[in-house]
């Protein structure tokens, strides 16, 4: 019998790492886990929103991809989409804006546009993308406690008309200054704040959304990381 546990693990400095430990050493390592640690994990894993999530298509700066990370896993977001077609795929983050984030993340990579959205259609209820148009609504008209998929495009280009098309439909962020546009990230977090403040007034923070394998694995999992 091998006694051998093989572990995917998911890393800041590459995609994908394998680590092959010991049963002994992976239950050990849960078991010792302290209280504190454990209660301090629970608490966020309980108040993680499966029913929101962020797409970020063709974002070059990974400064930008850390920093909305970094939002992401302020307001409970667990799962993050990252589309680029039209760029190479991201193989590290910065850890400078995002403070380790993305290990606290599932990240989900894809390079067609089809593929992404055939995975975002069966979890979310609604997708909107951020770009300015005729019929685009106000961020604070959107109906932001159903499952929704908010949609940022690129630093220069913004969303593509190829996803657009594809999406349910647009928003704006409200503004007033010369100047109608923000930073990729600074947008980011201005709507999941509103998602959040929509979220929590709904009593959205205050049950547990994540259950199943899905929470186990993750309470598992995040033994390992060493913040």
């Amino acid at each position: 019998m091998v006694n051998r546990l093989l572990i995917l693990w998911m890393d800041i400095e590459y995609p994908i790492t394998l680590i092959l430990c010991s049963f002994e050493t992976y239950f050990h390592s849960i078991n010792t886990m302290t209280p504190e640690r454990f209660e301090r994990l629970n608490n966020v894993l309980i108040k993680r929103q499966p029913d929101l999530t962020v797409v970020l298509e063709n974002v070059f700066d990974p400064h930008n991809i850390s920093a909305v990370m970094r939002t992401c896993d302020a307001v409970g977001i667990q799962d993050i989409y990252i589309l680029n077609n039209k760029i190479p795929p991201h193989r590290k983050w910065s850890s400078k804006s995002s403070s380790s984030a993305a290990k606290w993340l599932t990240i989900h990579q894809f390079t067609d546009a089809q593929e992404c959205f055939s995975e975002l259609r069966k979890h979310y209820k609604k997708i909107f993308t951020t770009h300015l148009s005729t019929d685009a609504v106000s961020l604070h008209e959107l109906d932001l406690t159903e499952p929704v998929a908010l949609i940022f495009g690129n630093e220069h280009s913004g969303v593509s008309e190829e996803i657009i098309a594809m999406a349910d439909g647009n928003f704006i962020i409200p503004q007033v200054g010369i100047i109608k546009s923000l930073n990729i990230s600074v947008a980011c977090a201005v709507s999941l704040y509103e998602a959040y403040r929509q979220k929590n007034n709904a009593g959205h923070y205050s049950a547990p959304k994540l259950e199943g394998e899905k929470l186990v694995a993750l309470r598992d999992n995040w033994g390992f990381i060493k913040e």
